[in-house]
């Protein structure tokens, strides 16, 4: 098993464009958990299950796979064996009830499990919202970025979203599955004001100590 590099925090915290931009930096493999978690979303909205329903998500997520191929240097997201685009991962359907996929807590056991497995791949640079509390809690490199509210939201809605951070944040952070919690021992990163790359390099200064 590779090093990882843990990186979490909530809803349009900029973790994403971190993690990114740090993976290539670093030369590590950058994995988006939270597509693992669109994907499975997306394809169970597909299947028209109620993404209210926790049976029904349940049955539905019997009959999907989820892979997750690398392609230049960070994995992509199939699932049944179809690539999902962006378009698909980030509607406003997915937006809405992937926190509500996401804390049934077969959905989550399933997905960390195959997680845990990239491990295998090579050094990872992975994001969620329990990577080092719950997926590698033991790795010595986890940081969490987070950002005001107010600034989250105005990202959000700077992307054309509608879904709302408070309830996204008060539905990942109350789960009873691997809630979102600052991880023991990481490293808090306030990214409200910062630049990409200012938060990056942030990130870089505690690496290096």
């Amino acid at each position: 098993m590779h090093p990882v590099i843990t990186i979490d925090g909530p809803a349009a915290s900029g973790k994403s464009s971190v993690a990114r931009l740090l993976a290539q930096r670093l030369g590590h493999i950058y994995v988006n958990t939270g597509n693992m978690y669109r994907a499975m979303t997306w394809a169970v909205l597909q299947a028209g299950a109620d993404p209210h329903d926790a049976a029904a998500i349940r049955a539905a997520a019997e009959g999907i796979l989820i892979e997750s191929p690398v392609v230049d240097g960070q994995t992509q997201v199939t699932v049944n064996g179809h690539a999902l685009t962006d378009a698909d991962l980030n509607s406003d359907p997915v937006n809405r009830s992937v926190s509500l996929i996401a804390r049934v807590p077969e959905v989550r056991a399933r997905l960390v499990a195959d997680q845990r497995a990239l491990a295998i791949l090579g050094p990872l640079v992975m994001e969620g919202r329990d990577i080092g509390s719950v997926v590698f809690p033991d790795s010595p490199l986890k940081f969490y970025i987070d950002a005001s509210e107010e600034v989250r939201a105005s990202r959000r809605r700077a992307q054309g979203h509608t879904d709302q951070v408070a309830e996204r944040d008060r539905l990942d952070s109350t789960r009873a599955a691997s809630p979102l919690v600052v991880p023991v021992g990481a490293t808090v990163i306030d990214n409200s004001h910062l630049t990409l790359e200012g938060a990056v390099q942030a990130v870089l200064d505690h690496l290096s100590r």
